[in-house]
């Protein structure tokens, strides 16, 4: 498959309105400036790095300041603006909406407007909101709003609800902890079990979650106090444990993690056909992005596998885009 044909799940936009307000507020995504952005800017972008259509979302931290009527006017503002930009270029742009965690009333209105007025390809939620993660009850509305739908659903790390290290920029390590939490928490709590229909994206290869995926089955055994005798079990058989398989339920795009280092995890755990190409453009500055695609164009893969991460799993999560 062509490199030109690929589909990115992890692109971002940053509108005007909104880089103005984050501008007053002082903020600093991710410990970084706050890139310069425009449609025709990330077109360029993917035209220099082999890409078709970018899924837009809105980086961290969204829109929710602890202002509930605030941050249902920018989420509005936010996914009308990102639904213009598809309408204009639906052949290079799609979207996810943005919502209005931890207002659980305002996300399930948001949501319904996206998909259905909208036509928004599926929703982006941040890791944690508010500092609650993603297994919380008090998500349960949302979340089976989602399944019913069986809406893709984008999960960007976000600020981590601690302090930072000074010197350390959030993105480097705070931001992967953070998806690893919330994959956790829809684990333990047994929201990933009972909302199937939901198609979880986790962002830069998941985190730590394939680094760490036997300390994750660990926890699962220790809480139903069976750890011992199921880790002897185990043991004793030489068997890959078959809770593993919850962790091939999630999708994880390769934005940022496409090295010889992180894809042996991750081509280890996850699903084959749950593999998506990510860029994090324009977080993700052109240089960056051209090193990381370097390596993963140098990385052996079979071809089949390197065209379904390129497009093919994309296309099944978004059938609009099918060639």
């Amino acid at each position: 498959m062509s490199r030109a044909q690929r589909i990115d799940t992890h692109q971002h936009l940053v509108p005007p309105d909104y880089a103005k307000w984050m501008h007053e507020k002082g903020i600093r995504p991710g410990g970084v400036d706050l890139p310069a952005w425009s449609p025709s800017a990330a077109v360029k972008f993917m035209d220099g790095h082999g890409i078709r259509t970018g899924i837009l979302s809105l980086s961290t931290p969204g829109v929710y300041f602890g202002d509930v009527a605030e941050a249902r006017r920018w989420a509005r503002d936010v996914n009308e603006y990102t639904a213009s930009v598809v309408s204009d270029r639906p052949d290079r742009f799609g979207f996810f909406a943005t919502l209005t965690l931890p207002d659980v009333d305002g996300a399930l209105a948001e949501a319904e407007y996206a998909l259905d007025v909208l036509h928004a390809d599926g929703i982006v939620l941040l890791a944690n909101n508010d500092g609650r993660y993603l297994g919380d009850p008090g998500f349960a509305p949302l979340l089976q709003f989602l399944h019913d739908r069986q809406v893709a659903v984008f999960v960007h790390p976000g600020e981590l609800p601690a302090p930072e290290v000074p010197g350390i920029p959030t993105f480097t390590a705070d931001f992967l902890l953070d998806t690893t939490r919330t994959a956790i928490s829809l684990i333990l709590s047994g929201a990933l079990a009972e909302y199937p229909g939901i198609k979880f994206i986790l962002a830069h290869a998941g985190g730590f979650v394939p680094y760490i995926s036997y300390r994750i089955l660990l926890t699962m055994m220790s809480t139903k106090n069976k750890a011992q005798q199921a880790w002897t079990l185990l043991d004793q058989k030489h068997q890959v444990p078959k809770q593993l398989a919850v962790l091939r339920q999630f999708y994880y795009d390769i934005a940022l993690s496409a090295s010889p280092a992180a894809l042996p995890s991750l081509l280890e755990v996850a699903d084959p056909d749950h593999i998506t190409y990510g860029s994090d453009f324009p977080f993700a500055p052109p240089p960056a992005v051209s090193f990381l695609n370097k390596q993963f164009e140098r990385y052996p893969l079979d071809g089949s596998l390197r065209a379904a991460i390129d497009r093919g799993n994309s296309e099944h999560l978004f059938p609009r885009l099918k060639s």
